[in-house]
């Protein structure tokens, strides 16, 4: 399977990169972004998320990471996430006792369609 990275690359190019954007940047799907089912916060987690996925398909970043990423605090950060997560733009699955979680971000059409 390849990852999100593997697949943009042959649809971006990128000419005259300066610092900032050299850095990276973020695709978001339309449809989430256009989502009248989720508010702007769950929006820019899904973002952030995904920004964090990109090379590997999954991320697992900390609570207090995204928090701060975010602007907003780790309970704002948590609350958002969850709300991804009941619409079913992510999943999240629990990887133990002091880890983080493995966030699984859903990006077929299908999945999207029925959580838009």
């Amino acid at each position: 399977m390849k990852c999100v990275a593997d697949v943009l690359d042959r649809n971006i190019k990128i000419i005259g990169a300066d610092p900032l954007s050299q850095r990276g940047f973020t695709q978001i799907p339309n449809v989430i972004l256009k989502s009248s089912k989720i508010s702007g916060g769950a929006k820019l987690a899904y973002a952030m998320l995904l920004s964090y996925a990109m090379q590997k398909d999954e991320c697992f970043p900390g609570q207090d990471r995204l928090g701060v990423d975010m602007g907003v605090s780790r309970q704002t950060a948590n609350q958002y996430v969850k709300e991804l997560e009941l619409k079913g733009f992510i999943n999240i699955r629990r990887r133990g006792q002091g880890k983080s979680n493995l966030y699984e971000i859903n990006l077929k059409a299908k999945v999207l369609r029925a959580a838009a």
